[in-house]
């Protein structure tokens, strides 16, 4: 499948971001002109069942594959965050970037609130805007109605789909390329066991000290600090 997607910038250096489940491309709408700055052309998804992308079954093989057949190949930074991270690290050996970085990836899925499963997840997409706020107290506000507008356009049998991946360590076994796991912190999918085991696998580990999960929205300036040496 083709995605949607959107670009900032006219840089000589291209960056890749694959947002989160529930998100689209706006999630980065800091970090997209950010890196623009920075000398980037910046390339970020909507994946299937998200934003303006077609819709259709879902896994993350597929979005794995519908990621390597929109974005380029050997571009010098990719950045996957939460589901985009599981993704990237499924598409890492054919997109090839030189530097991947994964922002609290979601490989080993389970819920910080045994109350809160994937059917609550689903039905978070008729979240109103004050449950949105108070659950992200470090927030903009343009975040804020940034998840609102996400939510409306998100099809949420795509948390559903991922019943099968619950408690399933998805972690790779080796960096593909030169790889930063950067973590919340702390971190409710990397636990200090897992991020021990991700630096004896050759991966650079890296906390945002405070942040929440969606880390480039609870604490922008962390965000693009812990990726200095990568980007």
């Amino acid at each position: 499948m083709q995605l949607h997607t959107e670009t900032w910038g006219e840089g000589d250096r291209v960056a890749l971001l694959i947002h989160g489940i529930m998100a689209d491309h706006r999630t980065w709408r800091r970090v997209g002109p950010a890196l623009a700055d920075r000398g980037y052309r910046v390339i970020a998804v909507d994946l299937r069942g998200h934003g303006a992308s077609g819709r259709g079954e879902y896994s993350p093989e597929l979005y794995a594959d519908d990621v390597v057949e929109t974005l380029p190949v050997g571009a010098e930074l990719a950045i996957g965050h939460s589901l985009g991270g599981l993704t990237l690290s499924l598409a890492v050996a054919r997109l090839r970037p030189e530097r991947a970085v994964f922002s609290d990836p979601g490989w080993y899925l389970t819920s910080p609130d045994p109350d809160f499963g994937l059917e609550a997840l689903a039905r978070f997409k008729a979240a109103p805007k004050e449950q949105i706020r108070a659950m992200n107290p470090r927030w903009e506000e343009a975040d804020v109605d940034v998840e609102l507008e996400t939510l409306a356009v998100w099809d949420e049998s795509t948390a559903l789909s991922l019943a099968p991946l619950i408690g399933v360590d998805l972690m790779p076994a080796a960096p593909v390329v030169p790889s930063l796991v950067q973590l919340a912190d702390p971190s409710f999918l990397i636990t200090e066991e897992r991020a021990a085991l991700l630096k004896e696998r050759g991966f650079e580990v890296r906390s945002v000290a405070g942040a929440g999960h969606t880390i480039h929205r609870d604490d922008f300036s962390g965000f693009m600090a812990s990726l200095e040496g990568w980007i």
